[in-house]
């Protein structure tokens, strides 16, 4: 589509639906967006985003655990990563946290399932973001590498941590310790109640990694991950973290030079000259639509410039002080968000609907196996990813005619499910505090089944309804090529 009819029909989007409309730009792969809780409607702090992952992708809800003394737990990555690497054991906790995280099946060399984050019963939500290091970095990294991977990180941060703070600080000391396994750079945003913190990690074996606060006034996009100047003395700065050799060797290395009187740039000392996102400018926007509400900051992830094809889910948490830990919420798109609705799971959730677990649909290795008799009643059952991602296929193909429907019919049913969670929280509660906690929990986990099928449902309504005019009014038009996928970013968009 020109350029002209994509800004038409954002703009028309929004207007209908009084949403925020982000500014043109060609999002490539995972982001997230933080907004301080004083530029938020309700004093929440506000965290959410995307991973890009070809692979499939489920819901799953981690169970906090108990592990004797001396357990360890594999981490790394295997010889067939880009990065080679080894696998080695670290010490376990003892005690896990229960989080809600999106799984995926397939990066190269990292074991199954991967995760970004998620958000656990402290209020942790976290996101995991690309951050390329610079070629001499990923040149000396070791062959083969060793250390936690970004998802063992991000999973390890999840079942520890609770505060973003300590996040930051886990994640710091595992790459101390251990090491890191890179694919060529990293970064993670993770928010609580109060604050945000942005980690950055780099290739090349030297445990490299910063992180900068994120307060009650500041907004936040990663696209990539980047943070700009820090002080030199950023050790003794409460609003930084960082490894104790990070000013060190970039000055050993001759990549900065503090006699210049120059201040020490993250991104320009140890990133690369990528054309970066114009974070700056996005983050404009954002704060002249403050105060920020939930509707809004769904709108804001489902972006059509940012969710798209390879986009595997939508994820946004909602952080506010007060909150009893079982209703703790993360609301989860499926897949893409830009046709996909929202569905806020608690974290007393008891159990995932079958139609958004794990199915074979691009899960790794999956094409040369037949499924087990115990698997095969989840199998039977629908994906939802996939009714989602055939939602997508046909609105995109014709963007222009079926967007703006897709658009309001799903914001309009987030709106219903947003208006009605004072109520849930509330009943939740009543129930916690009489002393009826398993019927809290069960009624809890039945709000979130209903509204997960309600969605569905409604994904189906509008596929048959699109598929049945697309035929009508188009046609099903035949692939011009033999290619069916491609390994660049030719990807389908609605834009």
């Amino acid at each position: 589509m020109k350029i002209g009819n994509r800004a038409r029909i954002i703009a028309t989007v929004a207007s209908t639906l009084g949403l925020l409309a982000i500014s043109s730009i060609d999002a490539q792969a995972s982001y997230a967006i933080y907004i301080g809780k004083n530029l938020t409607a309700d004093g929440s702090v506000l965290i959410g985003g995307s991973g890009d992952e070809v692979s499939s992708h489920w819901l799953e809800i981690v169970p906090a655990r108990r592990f004797s003394a001396g357990a360890t737990v594999s981490v790394g990555v295997d010889e067939t990563a880009n990065m080679p690497g080894q696998f080695i054991e670290i010490p376990q906790a003892t005690q896990t946290s229960r989080y809600l995280t999106m799984n995926y099946s397939d990066y190269e060399g990292f074991p199954a399932p991967i995760t970004n984050g998620g958000l656990n019963e402290h209020n942790v939500a976290g996101r995991d973001v690309w951050s390329d290091s610079r070629p001499e970095l990923v040149a000396m990294t070791p062959n083969p590498q060793k250390g936690p991977s970004y998802s063992d990180l991000s999973r390890i941060a999840m079942e520890r941590a609770r505060s973003a703070r300590q996040a930051v600080e886990i994640i710091g000391k595992l790459i101390d310790e251990h090491g890191y396994s890179t694919y060529g750079g990293n970064s993670h945003m993770f928010a609580d109640e109060n604050e945000g913190w942005v980690l950055l990690n780099f290739a090349g074996g030297q445990g490299l990694w910063v992180a900068e606060r994120l307060g009650a006034d500041d907004v936040r996009v990663s696209y990539p991950g980047d943070i700009g100047n820090i002080p030199l003395d950023f050790h003794g700065n409460p609003d930084y973290m960082g490894s104790e050799n990070f000013i060190d060797f970039a000055v050993q290395q001759g990549w900065f030079k503090p006699e210049a009187d120059e201040p020490f740039n993250v991104t320009a000392v140890y990133g690369t000259d990528y054309v970066r996102y114009p974070r700056d400018e996005l983050e404009q926007e954002l704060r002249r639509a403050a105060p920020i509400d939930l509707r809004k900051m769904l709108s804001v992830v489902r972006d059509t410039r940012i969710s798209k094809d390879t986009t595997g889910y939508g994820q946004v948490a909602q952080l506010r002080a007060g909150v009893r830990p079982e209703n703790r919420t993360l609301w989860i798109a499926a897949t893409g968000s830009v046709t996909t609705p929202f569905v806020p799971y608690r974290m007393g959730v008891q159990s995932i609907p079958a139609e958004f677990g794990r199915h074979r649909y691009l899960t790794k290795g999956e094409a040369t196996r037949f499924v087990t008799k115990d698997w095969q009643i989840q199998e039977a059952t629908e994906f939802a990813g996939r009714t989602f991602k055939r939602l997508m296929y046909f609105t995109c193909d014709h963007p222009d005619k079926f967007l703006p429907e897709v658009t309001e019919a799903i914001t309009a049913f987030e709106i219903r499910l947003i208006e009605e969670q004072k109520q849930v929280e509330q009943t939740a509660d009543a129930l916690f505090d009489n002393g009826q906690a398993q019927l809290a929990l069960k009624y809890l986990t039945e709000h979130s089944r209903n509204a997960a099928s309600e969605a569905l449902e409604l994904g189906n309504a509008l596929l048959g309804s699109i598929e049945a005019r697309t035929k009508i009014l188009y046609g099903v038009r035949a692939p011009e090529s033999n290619d069916m996928s491609l390994l660049d970013y030719q990807m389908v968009r609605c834009d």
